[in-house]
């Protein structure tokens, strides 16, 4: 008994602290409003760094030729004629080159007509009745893990849909896509099958890794064993944070007249469930067609490739396809749709419903691009690794130092493979000379990358999951969702480096043929 009171009191504490979070969070100024200020503090930062001549240097791979080269970065700053220049004459140019901004476009469109017509509610709701409550949450966050296969498009699809379907099970929305947002985002680096990103990953290591091994060849598949076992720890350990700190901290959600009601659906529905779920066969029929076969149109004309092809560079708007054929035929089977004007109504209506991500997208924007211009963020990286290096760690420290300095970097530089190819060229070489391998270097580096995407406003999707919850709490802000995602940040850091560290000892390859130590 009163083991439980001690538990009950640990666990005040830890919401209490939350909520303290959240409430210094939100009482700042709205989002939009915030990427002005912190656009201003680069500004001024910028020019004082700029003034001091502040500069670093660094070994980085040089993705057009293949070869290291010497890099060296100075502070720019802002408040010089080509800086003012740069502000002022790339304003639109940051606002419609913000990466997230065509994607989210894309899908909405598509979803808008899946959402519209119902069937995306008749599905959920014929999924809520055949799923056990028990699994919900698991199967949320795995099916966000393994979104990371279609690159970004987990973020647009399946982060919104985990607050519909938790809400289809009377359960607060924002738990749901906290654990969606979680498994896409905070799972990045986990995964069932080889995704797009591990060659790209693979073929920077092989390039770092020359500098003291010429002959030395980072495969894809090289992490491939860890993120198949990282995939159900990730699952597990954001079921757990969803079910026994975000839900009881968020409380209970009391939905408007006629939000998560769910009822069956009707015979009408049905008929537009056959109707849709017949017409999605065939679209995926028709895209197997010009994928599976080896001369398909989709590969990549000279390889014969799927990771580097035409299907991987169109998923976001095949993705698309994927709501809007079974969401057209829905809509015709079950007589929601009658002509053409209906369907562009519910694209209208749905692109309606971001109105608040563009003004966000809007000054993050500037904001980032800002901040890129500055170099502020690539000095920190190259000094906090410079640090690393210095601190005179081997072995076991070493990687979890340099788990933890990934982590924090993520939070200034929010690109992975950017930061990769920055971090590469100091650390692979670094490590090996240590005696491990180019693999698990790589495999530790992702590993931080991922743990802090959920917690870093300059990620590019950050902003949209800031809106999507603002569509369940119009107060919510930029710090309830750093609040609320704080708990996963930390458990999947610590979860990750207790399999790390037990894969480690227990000296099991990271992928096929992919061992832990480099031969001295």
């Amino acid at each position: 008994m009163e083991a439980k009171m001690k538990q009950k009191e640990k666990k005040s504490f830890v919401l209490k602290s939350l909520d303290a979070v959240e409430k210094v969070g939100n009482s700042l100024p709205h989002p939009a409003t915030l990427f002005i200020i912190l656009s201003a503090i680069v500004i001024v930062i910028s020019a004082i760094m700029g003034s001091m001549g502040v500069s670093v240097s660094y070994d980085a791979v040089d993705t057009a030729t293949g070869s290291i080269v010497q890099n060296t970065v100075t502070a720019q700053s802002l408040l010089t004629a080509d800086g003012i220049r740069y502000m002022f004459t790339n304003v639109m140019a940051n606002f419609t080159g913000f990466f997230p901004l065509g994607p989210v476009f894309t899908i909405i469109l598509c979803v808008g007509v899946a959402e519209g017509t119902g069937f995306l509610s008749a599905g959920l709701r014929k999924i809520a009745a055949v799923t056990p409550r028990r699994y919900v949450t698991a199967m949320v966050v795995l099916l966000g893990i393994v979104s990371n296969i279609a690159s970004s498009t987990g973020y647009v699809v399946l982060v919104p849909l985990g607050a519909i379907v938790f809400m289809s099970f009377g359960r607060h929305p924002i738990a749901g896509l906290a654990a969606a947002f979680a498994g896409v985002s905070g799972g990045w680096s986990a995964n069932l099958l080889i995704g797009s990103n591990d060659p790209m990953f693979a073929g920077i290591s092989t390039q770092a890794a020359h500098m003291l091994d010429p002959n030395y060849l980072v495969q894809p598949t090289s992490n491939w064993f860890f993120m198949v076992v990282s995939t159900f720890l990730i699952t597990g350990v954001a079921t757990y944070v969803t079910e026994k700190i975000i839900e009881p901290r968020l409380g209970e959600y009391k939905p408007e007249k006629g939000e998560g009601v769910v009822e069956d659906i009707t015979n009408l529905e049905k008929r537009g469930m056959k109707f849709g779920l017949l017409s999605l066969l065939v679209y995926v029929l028709v895209i197997a067609a010009l994928v599976v076969p080896e001369n398909g149109i989709l590969r990549n004309p000279e390889t014969g490739g799927v990771l580097t092809s035409p299907f991987m560079s169109s998923i976001i708007p095949i993705m698309g396809g994927v709501f809007l054929v079974p969401g057209l035929f829905y809509g015709i089977g079950a007589k929601v749709i009658k002509n053409d004007k209906d369907v562009i109504d519910l694209m209208i209506k749905g692109i309606s419903g971001i109105t608040g991500f563009l003004v966000l997208v809007f000054f993050a924007g500037q904001f980032i691009k800002h901040f890129e211009y500055s170099n502020i963020g690539t000095i920190i990286s190259v000094n906090g690794a410079q640090f690393l290096e210095n601190t005179g760690f081997v072995g076991l420290p070493l990687i979890i130092c340099f788990i933890v300095l990934t982590a924090i970097i993520n939070i200034f530089i929010a690109v992975d493979s950017a930061k990769w190819v920055l971090m590469a060229p100091i650390f692979v070489p670094m490590f090996m000379r240590l005696g491990f391998s180019p693999e698990l270097t790589q495999v530790v580096y992702r590993i931080g990358d991922s743990c802090t995407n959920v917690i870093a406003p300059l990620m590019p999707f950050f902003a949209l999951i800031v809106a999507f919850c603002q569509k369940y709490d119009k107060k919510a802000g930029v710090g309830t969702l750093i609040t609320t995602m704080i708990p996963y940040s930390i458990a999947f850091l610590l979860g990750w480096i207790v399999l790390f560290i037990a894969w480690y000892f227990l000296k099991l390859p990271l992928g096929p043929g992919s061992p832990l130590f480099y031969p001295m």
